[in-house]
């Protein structure tokens, strides 16, 4: 239909005319002013306009860009991967390190395919701990050489069990009971601890504790350089532990906010993140 006037007087047209059912006597008048003319030359009867289904064929997007599919998982993982590997666990990371890292975290958590992870077996085994925001765990306050040179995690889901385990050069362990508090989050409540018997000399005489320290860690090196092999491990997993009983208050809640068949996401309730990898989904903790 062709618009066009001889006229250069705008035409008003309220909202009552155009919606009579939306207002009463009592509403206010919403006027919009219309010029009758165009402003340029094109003839509006000239245009054409798509009906039916070659109407949705126009080039237009009717979608945002925010609403386009972003990065996949796997590529997510290998963004999170690469920005964890030189930082020592989260030990020599930067604030905006920990910022980048949480962003990353953040997309991955977006698109977690385990909606129920205390639910699925992918949860059972023996986890090792890469990044972490908790200086407790990481230990900043010691030198590095009396820092845990890794650090795991286990589960069994079926018996509601948790173990954190440290390696050289204390190798100290804690077990915790789970109780599940929705799908995906867990209260902690630890039980266990079992140290080295041989380190507990530190609780008597800090300088024979630093005597002990150096003369396991010579004894290490001169077993491994006779059998030519490395047997650190191995020695000290041999190495007596006094099970110590967890005070009350060793408790908190985690919460897992991705979890697939190699890697975990976890958040706690004091505002830390943790990215593991699973090392051996057959492991079960001890009885």
């Amino acid at each position: 239909m062709a618009l066009s006037s001889s006229s250069s007087s705008s035409a008003v047209i309220t909202a009552t005319d155009i919606f009579p059912g939306l207002f009463n006597s009592q509403s206010s008048v919403i006027a919009f002013r219309f010029p009758t003319k165009p402003r340029n030359n094109t003839h509006f009867s000239k245009l054409s306009i798509p009906t039916g289904p070659d109407k949705w064929r126009t080039g237009v997007s009717f979608f945002p860009s925010f609403l386009k599919k972003g990065k996949d998982a796997t590529t997510l993982k290998e963004e999170l991967f690469e920005a964890i590997a030189p930082l020592d666990r989260g030990a020599d990371a930067t604030p905006d390190d920990q910022e980048r890292i949480d962003q990353l975290a953040r997309k991955l958590e977006a698109a977690n395919p385990t909606k129920e992870p205390l639910k699925s077996n992918l949860l059972n085994g023996k986890w090792e701990l890469i990044y972490t925001t908790s200086s407790s765990i990481l230990q900043t306050q010691r030198p590095k050489f009396l820092r845990s040179s890794a650090n795991y995690q286990a589960i069994n889901s079926d018996t509601l069990r948790a173990q954190n385990m440290e390696s050289r050069p204390f190798f100290n362990q804690v077990t915790a009971d789970l109780t599940p508090l929705n799908a995906r989050k867990v209260a902690v409540k630890f039980d266990t601890f079992k140290l080295q018997v041989c380190l507990l000399q530190f609780k008597i005489d800090q300088h024979m504790y630093w005597v002990l320290v150096e003369i396991l860690s010579f004894m290490v090196v001169a077993v491994t350089e006779a059998v030519d092999g490395d047997m650190e491990d191995e020695l000290f997993s041999y190495a007596p532990t006094l099970p110590i009983k967890a005070p009350g208050r060793a408790r908190g809640e985690l919460e897992i906010t991705y979890l697939d068949e190699e890697l975990r996401v976890s958040r706690g309730d004091k505002g830390n993140l943790f990215v593991l990898k699973m090392v051996d989904p057959s492991y079960r903790i001890p009885t």
